[in-house]
């Protein structure tokens, strides 16, 4: 129907897919989240970056100094330069023993040395005699993935050991919120299915990923875990949200075009419903369960009513 330039619907019950609303936090994704440990006992030399920084694959974040990794590089060296002649001389001269025993000794050199924490491109460097790059010691770690550092426990000079975290670099761009639900409506959920998480006034798209198998032991409650894109950065560990979940069955329900619904000044939802004079509207508050698809499901409001769908 329409009136004057306004269309209104008058609202009837639909199927419409059912939600569970359920609390949520928001974490890390783990998946996407790396801690940055020394492998060897070893002394902070320098640092390369600070907490908020974002860094990029192979950039250089700490300098560290170990004996035991200037002892592993002297010995790769040497086995390598060993090896080398060995190589150069043949099968033919030296024996089998000795060019297998030149050759081996190389390899764990070097494996001993990544152990340690090297990376290919640092033996490189080492072996060939670039300017600057000796068996002293040193060595840098650096970041094997994209994102921003969140965790940062370290000062120059200190001494670290094996395992201590260093630095934690996060990648933020797609989020975790962990929901917690009742265990039976569990079995109404799929893997896949689509959701939506609120805070204050914003909403935001996600899916289902997981589904724990574990109750908490103080909740009871089961844990399912959302991915969430966070292209703005606005999703932060620790945040609560409220989650929707779409399930695989339909209720009836109030559903009206996602524009039809209009905040007042008091930053309620709001309709304008027909009067009972042609072409006059009152705004209604009501409340907006969900929004799927450009379509809200609304309640608060008696099924029947004609309210402005378009023109508001």
């Amino acid at each position: 129907m329409q009136t004057a330039g306004v269309g209104v619907t008058r609202l009837e019950p639909r199927p419409v897919t059912a939600t569970l609303s359920a609390p949520g936090e928001v974490t890390l994704n783990a998946y996407h989240t790396v801690r940055i440990t020394p492998r060897i006992a070893a002394q902070v030399v320098a640092r390369h970056v600070k907490l908020g920084d974002v860094v990029e694959p192979g950039q250089p974040l700490v300098t560290l100094s170990s004996v035991e990794m200037a002892e592993a590089q002297g010995e790769l060296r040497v086995t390598n330069q060993e090896w080398q002649r060995v190589r150069k001389l043949g099968r033919k001269v030296v024996s089998a023993r000795r060019y297998t025993e030149a050759r081996v000794a190389a390899e764990q050199a070097i494996a001993r040395v990544q152990a340690y924490g090297m990376t290919d491109s640092q033996i490189q460097d080492l072996l060939t005699g670039k300017p600057g790059v000796s068996a002293n010691g040193t060595f840098q770690l650096l970041a094997p993935q994209p994102g921003r550092i969140i965790h940062d426990a370290f000062i120059v000079g200190e001494r670290v050991e094996p395992g201590k975290e260093l630095l934690t670099i996060a990648d933020e761009s797609v989020m975790w919120v962990e929901a917690r639900i009742k265990p039976n409506d569990a079995a109404r959920i799929d893997i896949g299915n689509p959701a939506e998480i609120s805070f204050n006034a914003t909403r935001l798209p996600a899916r289902v990923s997981q589904i724990h198998h574990t109750l908490d032991e103080t909740t009871r409650t089961l844990a399912v875990r959302l991915e969430v894109d966070n292209p703005r950065d606005i999703l932060h560990p620790g945040m609560f949200v409220r989650a929707r979940i779409q399930t695989r069955q339909t209720a009836p329900a109030l559903v009206v075009p996602e524009a039809a619904v209009l905040r007042s000044p008091d930053g309620d939802w709001q309709l304008f419903v027909e009067q009972d004079e042609p072409g006059e509207f009152r705004a209604v508050e009501v409340r907006v369960r969900q929004i799927i698809d450009g379509q809200a499901v609304i309640e608060g409001i008696a099924a029947g009513t004609t309210v402005v769908t378009r023109g508001a």
